[in-house]
């Protein structure tokens, strides 16, 4: 199986491409029930660009790329930030704050963060989930995101 980019407004950056990857390989190695031929097309970033490169959606991509391989869907209103390791582990990201706003702003109720950042003393999540009529909820593994984003398992 393989994984192509193509089209978009803007071109992903080394570190966005390495968490894609990871993402990708990620989901093949837990969707053993799967057909694993052919090409996976992701088409065009369709967004303004944010002068940043980093691998903050490598959790999300995950779940994304094994929902796409499993021909299950995502549940609508629910935004997830968090970088992918390979063990499955959802890991730390910077700007939270900022993106519970953008996510909100974009429409989304349900926001999951990486386990042990909503109460980080540099910001205050509780009030701000409260202001933007948001839930924010922790997440640790691939496996709960994914149970989160989709109902179903990864296995």
């Amino acid at each position: 199986m393989m994984l192509q980019l193509q089209g978009g407004n803007i071109q992903p950056g080394p570190t966005n491409l390495s968490s894609m990857a990871l993402a990708f390989q990620y989901a093949i190695e837990h969707t053993q029930n799967v057909d694993h031929a052919g090409t996976v097309s992701a088409l065009g970033i369709a967004y303004a660009a944010t002068g940043t490169d980093g691998p903050s959606a490598g959790g999300v991509m995950t779940v994304g790329f094994a929902a796409l391989l499993k021909g299950d869907h995502l549940r609508r209103g629910i935004a997830m930030t968090g970088t992918i390791s390979k063990d499955g582990t959802i890991g730390h990201v910077g700007g939270i704050p900022d993106k519970i706003r953008a996510a909100a702003r974009e429409g989304y109720r349900t926001i999951l963060i990486p386990q042990g950042q909503r109460d980080d003393p540099r910001w205050n999540l509780t009030r701000l989930a409260w202001e933007l009529n948001v839930d924010v909820k922790e997440v640790s593994t691939v496996e709960e995101a994914y149970h989160l984003m989709t109902g179903g398992t990864l296995e």
